[in-house]
């Protein structure tokens, strides 16, 4: 069924909890499973320097934060928005079909806190 990282990832996940004073924050869920998930960055010249998850759902939503998180830490802001929800997938081993979805929140959160993080930016430059 699950693979022994998806297993790993869940029984241990990677950096979770929360950044106070987060640069971006990305929270997405999925209504008819009920997961949701919340990733928060810290941004240091263009870096993602420390990542943080908070997941509410099932092994494989806890699994594909962490590794999300693995995968995105320490990238630039552009090559963690080149991160898939197939690359989040594959690095865990896969997941059943059934769970596909999860690695689509994973990556969708990410994307979405680095979105905000440079609205953020935008917004501040406007000021």
């Amino acid at each position: 069924m699950y693979s022994e990282k998806v297993m790993e990832h869940f029984r241990n996940p990677r950096n979770v909890g929360e950044i106070p004073d987060a640069d971006g924050v990305g929270t997405v869920g999925n209504p008819v499973c009920g997961d949701m998930m919340a990733i928060y960055i810290k941004v240091t010249e263009n870096r993602i320097s420390d990542i943080k998850f908070k997941t509410f759902g099932c092994g494989a939503a806890v699994a594909t934060s962490s590794m999300i998180t693995e995968l995105a830490k320490n990238k630039t802001l552009e090559e963690a928005m080149k991160i898939t929800r197939k690359d989040v997938a594959d690095s865990l081993g896969g997941l059943p079909p059934v769970k596909m979805h999860c690695s689509n929140l994973a990556a969708d959160a990410l994307h979405e806190a680095i979105k905000n993080y440079r609205k953020k930016l935008e917004a501040d430059k406007s000021e």
